[in-house]
């Protein structure tokens, strides 16, 4: 092997670590991706932003909802009740689902789920979230044992005080199954009164009962209120005290 063929193969074994080594070492350089084609979508996609979009304001692919318009499938998510309004809410909004015990366990399951890190699995405000943060109340103290699930409801939905709104998380029927064990919690008893309210079969005189006719067609509307509380014609699926299903 001659000399300069030595030192060619010498440098070229030089470079080759310097370029491993400093590609090695660069976190923001990921390198070259083999056939980009499988990976990156050619099409538009909603929920992946590659590069910047020509076509779209800002360069994003996904669009801003048009103003006053609701997502398919997401109509009875809102019942045109204003955050602010929990004394109507309380007032009008009525629970269109039976005190049966399949109803008030769902309800416990989506509570544990949902809220017990706040408002504790007691109802106390001792979770563990609530612990560390003071000023949760207990549901069976003060104003708060006597809420009816229409003001359950709509906190639940719009969020109160430092509460965030759950209505993006929880459909209107797991709303009021959530409500209707806040009821129970209400007694003071803890998930032990559970077995009392299916006993009694309701929280109240005025809710429905297993007997009673009352159901969601029962609820009070205000017809100048396009779509207000009525079932979408496409409802979510899902398992029981899962997803829940939207009517």
């Amino acid at each position: 092997m001659t000399h300069s063929l030595k030192l060619t193969l010498q440098a070229s074994a030089l470079l080759f670590a310097a370029v491993a080594s400093t590609a090695c070492n660069r976190a923001d350089d990921p390198g070259i991706e083999y056939a980009p084609q499988m990976y990156e979508s050619i099409p538009y996609d909603p929920l992946r932003q590659v590069n910047a979009n020509t076509v779209n304001p800002m360069g994003l692919n996904e669009r801003t909802p048009v103003v006053g318009t609701v997502p398919r499938g997401k109509l009875n998510y809102y019942d045109h009740i204003g955050k602010d309004s929990v004394s109507i809410a309380e007032k009008t909004l009525k629970n269109p689902y039976a005190y049966t015990k399949a109803n008030l366990e769902e309800g416990k399951v989506l509570y544990l789920r949902n809220c017990q890190h706040c408002h504790g699995e007691q109802g106390d405000g001792q979770g563990l979230v609530g612990a560390k943060f003071k000023g949760v109340p207990s549901y069976s103290t003060g104003a708060y044992k006597t809420m009816n699930e229409g003001h359950v409801y709509h906190v639940i939905e719009w969020g109160k005080g430092r509460m965030m709104p759950h209505g993006s998380q929880v459909n209107p029927e797991e709303r009021w199954k959530i409500a209707m064990y806040v009821r129970v919690l209400q007694q003071g008893k803890g998930p032990d009164g559970l077995a009392d309210m299916v006993k009694s079969g309701s929280a109240s005189a005025n809710v429905p009962t297993a007997d009673s006719p009352m159901n969601s067609g029962d609820m009070n509307e205000n017809m100048t209120q396009a779509g207000s509380r009525k079932a979408s014609i496409t409802p979510g699926q899902g398992d029981t005290a899962t997803n829940g299903k939207a009517n």
